[in-house]
C-alpha cells in the first residue's frame, strides 16, 4: 500500500497532503536558505514512511509572475531530493488538477476551492487555504491513481487523468498504467 504525499509546491506556502492532514510549510527565508528549508521540510516527511509517493502540480507556464525563475529553482530542487530519497514522484499539470476538481481546465484557486468543498463538504479557509486544498486534491488524484480515491468523481472530470505519465508509479490495481 502506496502512502500518497500531495504537494503544492510554493515559495512562501508549499501546500502538503499527507495522510488526512493538510498543512502549510511556510518560509520566511529568501534564495538558497528558503530552497533548503523547504527542501529539508519535505525530506522529513518520508522519515520512516513506507512505501511513499508523491504527486506534486506542474509548472504553470501561462503564469506572468516575475518569481517564475525561482518557482522552478524550488521545483527542481524538490525533484532531486525526492529522486535523492528514492521517493517515487508524478507530475499533475495545473490545468490536469484544475479540470478534474471542476470539469474546466482554465478554473481558478478559489473555483477549485469551492468544488472541492461542495463535493467534499471539507472547508478551506484561512491562511494557505487554496494551497492546503490544492495538495489534497493532488493525493486525491494519487489515490485515484491506486484505486482508492475518498470520494466520487464524474468521468468528464476523471478523464483528463488518462493524460498524466503514472509510470513512475508502476502498474496499479485495475490495470492503469
Amino acid at each position: 500500500m502506496k502512502n500518497i504525499i500531495g504537494l503544492d509546491l510554493s515559495l512562501t506556502s508549499t501546500g502538503v497532503a499527507i495522510g488526512d492532514s493538510q498543512f502549510a510549510i511556510a518560509s520566511k527565508a529568501t534564495g538558497v536558505e528558503r530552497l533548503n528549508e523547504i527542501s529539508r521540510a519535505i525530506a522529513e516527511l518520508f522519515v520512516d514512511m513506507p512505501e511513499p509517493a508523491v504527486v506534486m502540480e506542474g509548472y504553470s507556464f501561462g503564469s506572468r509572475n516575475s518569481q517564475s525563475h525561482s518557482i522552478g529553482e524550488l521545483g527542481g530542487v524538490v525533484k532531486l531530493t525526492l529522486w535523492g530519497l528514492g521517493v517515487p514522484f508524478v507530475i499533475v499539470p495545473p490545468t490536469s488538477r484544475a479540470k478534474f476538481a471542476t470539469g474546466r481546465g482554465n478554473a481558478s484557486k478559489s473555483e477549485v476551492v469551492s468544488a472541492v468543498s461542495a463535493r467534499t463538504g471539507i472547508v478551506w479557509e484561512g491562511k494557505g487555504a487554496d494551497d492546503k486544498c490544492d495538495a489534497w486534491l493532488l493525493q486525491e488524484i494519487g489515490l485515484w491513481y491506486f484505486g482508492q480515491p475518498r470520494f466520487e468523481w464524474p468521468a468528464s472530470h476523471v478523464a483528463v487523468l488518462e493524460k498524466i505519465d503514472f509510470g513512475p508509479f508502476g502498474a496499479a490495481p485495475g490495470g492503469k498504467e
